[in-house]
Formats: C-alpha cells, structure tokens, sequence
C-alpha cells in the first residue's frame, strides 16, 4: 500500500513541480515586461511625438516652397555635370602631377608642400558616387 502511496505522491510532486516551473516561467515573464505606471509614460511620450509628428508633417505639406520635378530634374542634372567635370579636371591635374614627379628628385609630398597644392584628400572632400 505504501509503494502505491509513494507513487501517487512521487506523481503529484512531478505535477507540481511542472506547475511551478510554468509559473516561475510567467514570472519572468511578468518581471521583465513593464508595469502600468511605465506603460501610460511610454504611451504618453509615444503620443507626444504622433503629435509633434503630425505637426511636422502638417507644415510640410502647407508650405508653398515645393520643389517642382522639373526644377529637381535640372539640378540634378547640374550636378552630375560638375561631379564629371570634377572627375576630368582631377584626373587631368594629377596626370600632369605624375608626369613633373617622373623627373623630380624629391617626394611628392615635398613637391605638393613647394608648390603650394592642396589635394581633396588634404581636406576630406571626396567626390559624390555616380548615379
């Protein structure tokens, strides 16, 4: 009679001991979410920003200073004509460069230094990629 007792028992304690688990587990899970008072913060400065959001979006949409697509078009444009002139004119002067530094005995950081030039990398400029 004991061992059936024992069993009944020993299957109870594993009943219960999984019940705790899945309890421990809805714990953690409590723990880690936020509590009401957090919650309405969050709500509140989730609803500030809609607001400053919306507000936002309101006065771009009321400006009258829109960019036409004709007038984005010519720009555009403009640019990639000066980047590729940009591009031609580098290449042209650091052609010539390389051609006086064929013959010249000092390093080309010497002659840039004597000559007075200034390169884009000197002053972290670099050209827009090409669209």
């Amino acid at each position: 009679g004991l061992d059936g007792e024992i069993a009944a028992l020993s299957t109870k304690v594993q009943a219960l001991r999984q019940s705790c688990r899945q309890m421990e587990a809805e714990l953690k899970d409590l723990n880690s979410s936020m509590t009401t008072p957090e919650m309405a913060r969050e709500m509140e400065e989730l609803r500030k920003d809609c607001a400053s959001y919306t507000e936002k979006l309101e006065r771009i949409k009321s400006a009258t200073n829109h960019v036409t697509p004709e007038e984005k078009e010519r720009v555009c444009s403009q640019q990639k004509l000066y980047c590729k002139e940009w591009r031609r004119r580098k290449r042209m002067a650091t052609e010539l460069l390389e051609a006086i530094l064929e013959g010249y005995p000092k390093s080309k950081k010497q002659f840039f230094e004597e000559v007075g030039i200034e390169t884009d990398e000197d002053h972290n400029v670099t050209l827009p990629a090409a669209v």
